[in-house]
């Protein structure tokens, strides 16, 4: 977030939620709250085309009309508001009643109401719009996402990763791009923040080009309601006004997002019992809902010569059967040119590991695509990142330096040997490992890096990520047995 001033208005904002926490409600259920009246009074500060934005909703659904009420009158019109915000036939406007589709509040008493009014009218509004009103709020996301465990296999993805997906993979006005995955749109704005920075804000691009950036160019999916919620204002006070579908990409709908230039995207790392159902899909047909179907959904929504950045747990790198398949079947249409292996700890308080595989696709055959790969270790012989010690920009320095300036991986590089953190190895030698890509070559003596963790949050994040590592080895097993038996049936 950028602004010493916009930092200050999130702490504020911040602060208020304490004294609603006595009352039951969670961080998350007090951010999205702050969606709802943020953007009421938001829509009363911000102009487009000479005009208030609040002057596309009805007289009685504004934020004047709100904050005139007082004690239990303005709580149970507050609460009216919200329903009629998402469904009133006169209300023409498809971000504002996508963000109260389905909206209740949590606030009982009406003390709170009026404490939250009073900390959002107290906000120096033209300080805040002077420094990003889409920064302020993604800084309550991040204080929200800090706070808050993983839920339905969501890991919101940490921002100073995707400012380094987006300065490698560059991308560009007149693209179509894509997340299946959305979160809260972390990377759909990044990338339009790149956009911008390189076209004067869009004022160099001709009026037809604008237009399609805003409304046409950001496609994507997001499943979890709540999440859905907080994407839709991130994307609108980011300037994108075209919303993202609250839809399953693992299902008909995800093919319905069409082809792409740029995938970027972090898919949920659990495995879960429903069933993907893509008529479109060969090897991930019928399998469990999880990152290996998505997967496959990345390389058959990538336009030949489109490249894709995508965030996996560490099992999809070895997994054995479809797991195997799908990658034998990603090299050969794509050129899979790197693989980013990224420290533990990062996505915070679950103890995942991860890694970024970036691709190219050349081909909708088999072509054996991929020559060979490029792996880059940023987890062994790391500091323990966790709550005491959090990620930062400058960590990725080394790695975005031997990536090169080629947003396609072709740039000139520098194998390191056994002792860098920098290897290429061809694709016959990572054949002759059953395309298993879990490869190290660092020693590390990972029960010596844990005995340096003191905070409790990162304790359990270690044993958490044994827990899921065995976790993963069990699954693998039972998957193969299901297998056997279909075959043998």
């Amino acid at each position: 977030m950028n602004g010493p001033r916009a930092r200050e208005t999130v702490q504020k904002l911040w602060n208020a939620s304490k004294s609603l926490q006595g009352g039951g409600v969670s961080y998350y259920e007090y951010v999205t709250e702050l969606t709802y009246l943020l953007l009421l009074k938001m829509l009363e500060e911000v102009s487009r085309d000479g005009k208030k934005l609040e002057e596309r909703l009805p007289a009685d659904c504004r934020w004047g009309a709100l904050k005139k009420l007082e004690g239990e009158a303005r709580l149970i019109r507050y609460r009216a508001l919200l329903l009629e915000l998402g469904t009133r036939a006169d209300i023409n406007f498809p971000l504002v009643k996508q963000v109260f589709t389905d909206a209740k509040t949590s606030l009982t008493k009406a003390t709170a109401l009026t404490s939250l009014i009073n900390t959002i009218d107290n906000v120096d509004w033209y300080a805040a719009e002077e420094d990003g009103l889409g920064d302020l709020y993604e800084g309550l996301l991040e204080r929200t996402t800090s706070e808050r465990k993983s839920k339905a296999g969501q890991y919101f993805t940490p921002r100073p990763l995707i400012e380094t997906i987006i300065e490698l993979i560059k991308p560009k006005a007149g693209e179509t791009i894509q997340d299946p995955a959305a979160g809260t749109g972390g990377f759909l704005i990044a990338a339009h923040r790149a956009i911008c920075r390189a076209t004067d804000e869009l004022m160099d691009l001709p009026e037809e080009e604008a237009f399609f950036q805003r409304f046409l160019a950001y496609r994507g999916a997001e499943l979890i309601t709540g999440t859905h919620r907080l994407n839709t204002m991130n994307l609108l006070l980011h300037g994108i006004d075209a919303p993202i579908g609250c839809v399953d990409t693992l299902t008909e709908d995800g093919a319905a997002l069409g082809k792409a230039d740029l995938i970027l995207t972090n898919p949920p790392f659990n495995k879960f019992p429903e069933r993907v159902t893509r008529s479109d899909f060969v090897i991930a047909a019928g399998a469990a809902k999880g990152p290996l179907p998505f997967l496959e959904h990345v390389v058959r929504s990538l336009e030949v010569g489109g490249r894709a950045a995508i965030v996996v747990p560490d099992n999809v790198l070895f997994e054995d059967n479809m797991g195997r398949d799908l990658r034998s079947w990603l090299m050969d249409l794509c050129d899979l040119h790197t693989i980013l292996r990224l420290p533990t700890g990062i996505f915070y308080a679950q103890g995942v590991k991860t890694n970024v595989m970036f691709l190219t696709k050349m081909s909708e055959d088999r072509i054996g695509a991929t020559k060979q790969v490029w792996f880059y270790d940023l987890r062994a012989q790391m500091p323990n990142f966790g709550k005491t010690r959090t990620l930062m920009a400058d960590d990725f320095a080394p790695f975005i330096k031997a990536y090169g300036a080629d947003p396609l991986g072709a740039a000139k590089r520098k194998d390191e040997g056994e002792t860098g953190r920098f290897r290429v190895f061809s694709r016959e030698e990572i054949a002759k490992r059953n395309d298993n890509l879990d490869i190290s070559w660092l020693r590390e003596d990972e029960k010596e890096i844990e005995v340096g963790l003191t905070e409790p949050d990162d304790i359990a994040a270690a044993i958490l990520g044994h827990l899921r590592a065995a976790l993963e080895e069990i699954e693998a097993v039972a998957d193969e047995l299901a297998e056997t038996e279909e075959v043998e049936a």
